[in-house]
């Protein structure tokens, strides 16, 4: 298969990402916001851990939802005769590692399924936290169509991620464009559970490194420490962090900063939410598939957030329909396949680059 490796950008951008893209921010404070030395600090540093900012019954909800979407899933699984058991009598933070025992790649397809309950939809609109984005990058806020449910159950390499930056995932259009996320654990997230790690001022070149495919046996791009140090002024092992959050905080990120999730040595799984945010008048880099979902305006106030409209176009659907002679595919396939291998080198073949043809264009994820 022929490969034109087209990642790399000549272009930087460091005025978008450091302090000068820093918003004036409000004389008077509203609800949630955070002091302007948290947000300078968003932009310096390129992450920012806020411990303390959801209430209990906001994350709680989305715990119930999370509940719900295994039992439908592992019923689907019974049904089809994949499991011998539905595991009922397990907890949130284990019954998925059992359906995975029973049958692997169950975790992968909970993952593909991106189904946005409610309470993630209230989260992620949360007026409260869109004052914080506010600070991020005004009061023009629409949310990007790339949001993930990690499911991080222990020992998995499927869900142990490789450093790399964000915009290395979407097309070459967002390494213009700051889109700030929330990385929001639904526990305490540590280094024992694969909590994630940063690079400190990673993002201050405002550039995209060399990142290589597919790293393991995933579907991840993969960002060496080398690269990391040789392109983006850094030294990995001086400024990489730590980045533990308890259970009601969150780790707000840029698209440049590299990063990973570390391996879950615990026997819990390390529920998560990532979501991210930009300016409407930016383009969103995602290939064409789906656009983003308003959610504030100073401009054009919003009544109510059309979440209906939003969520008519699933992204993975749209991508199969671009798609040239795609045979039948198993619904409960377990790989991934992206057009981000197709931007890096491919230094390493795996099931899933084994899917790749010049035709692949399905399934728009990474974990």
């Amino acid at each position: 298969m022929s490969q034109k490796v087209s990642g790399l950008s000549e272009t930087d951008y460091p005025e978008v990402f450091d302090i000068r893209a820093m918003p004036e921010q409000p004389a008077e404070p509203k609800p949630g916001q955070l002091p302007n030395v948290q947000i300078k600090q968003f932009f310096e540093k390129g992450y920012l851990i806020v411990p303390e900012f959801f209430k209990k019954e906001e994350l709680d909800a989305c715990r119930k939802d999370i509940e719900k979407l295994v039992e439908d899933l592992a019923q689907w699984l019974y049904k089809a005769g994949k499991i011998k058991d539905l595991h009922k009598d397990k907890s949130l933070f284990q019954r998925l590692t059992h359906l995975e025992k029973e049958f692997p790649g169950t975790n992968v397809i909970l993952h593909k399924q991106g189904k946005l309950a409610q309470s993630f939809q209230a989260l992620w609109s949360n007026e409260r936290l869109l004052n914080v984005v506010e600070q991020l990058i005004g009061p023009e806020i629409m949310g990007h169509p790339v949001w993930n449910l990690r499911t991080k159950t222990p020992q998995n390499e499927a869900t142990t991620v490789p450093w790399h930056q964000d915009s290395a995932y979407l097309d070459n259009e967002s390494y213009s464009v700051l889109q700030p996320a929330a990385w929001i654990p639904l526990l305490d997230a540590n280094e024992n559970n694969g909590c994630m790690e940063v690079v400190s001022g990673g993002h201050l070149t405002g550039k995209i490194a060399r990142h290589t495919c597919c790293w393991g046996n995933t579907w991840y791009v993969e960002l060496s420490e080398k690269d990391i140090e040789d392109s983006l002024e850094v030294t990995v092992a001086k400024d990489k962090v730590l980045c533990e959050v308890p259970y009601g905080g969150m780790l707000l990120i840029n698209n440049l900063i590299p990063h990973r999730s570390l391996n879950n040595l615990s026997n819990d799984i390390r529920w998560s939410l990532d979501l991210r945010w930009q300016r409407p008048d930016k383009p969103v880099g995602f290939y064409g598939l789906k656009q983003g979902i308003m959610m504030r305006s100073k401009k054009n106030p919003i009544k109510e957030i059309d979440w209906n409209s939003f969520n008519s176009v699933d992204r993975h659907t749209k991508a199969d329909e671009e798609l040239k002679g795609k045979e039948d595919e198993d619904e409960f396939d377990t790989t991934i396949v992206g057009p981000w291998m197709k931007k890096w080198e491919m230094t390493h073949t795996n099931r899933h680059t084994a899917r790749l043809t010049d035709e692949t264009l399905a399934s728009w994820h990474k974990a």
